[in-house]
């Protein structure tokens, strides 16, 4: 009776190499997206906090001028925010005495969602 000398060799198969490199590839993509979205959050959250500070500050100003003095404007920030820009405009309200402010920041850069707003009601005697 003949006998073979089988050896067999340690390693992978191409079958087991392909199917690790797409289990790799799936992995990779979902974390790239992920990577994608963290920035993309970073820059909106950035907008939200430095827009909601400069629309209080805004509206500190406004609280403290004497509310016949204050009408519908708008301009932009000092040179430390130079692609920010803010509105007021001034609305009346079913009551005599109450006025509605709002006070719209925006962001020239940002292309949607570039925008936040306050609102404030004051109560105003003639």
């Amino acid at each position: 009776m003949l006998k073979r000398n089988i050896t067999y060799r340690k390693g992978f198969t191409l079958l087991e190499v392909m199917v690790a490199m797409a289990i790799l590839a799936i992995a990779l993509v979902a974390v790239f997206q992920s990577q994608s979205q963290s920035v993309s959050m970073a820059g909106r959250t950035r907008f939200l906090t430095t827009a909601s500070l400069l629309a209080q500050g805004k509206m500190a100003e406004l609280e403290a001028t004497d509310p016949k003095e204050i009408s519908s404007s708008s301009g932009s920030f000092s040179e430390d925010f130079p692609d920010y820009l803010w509105r007021v405009e001034l609305t009346d309200t079913a009551f005599q005495y109450l006025k509605k402010i709002d006070v719209i920041v925006t962001n020239n850069r940002l292309t949607a969602n570039n925008a936040y707003q306050l609102e404030l009601y004051m109560f105003t005697r003639k």
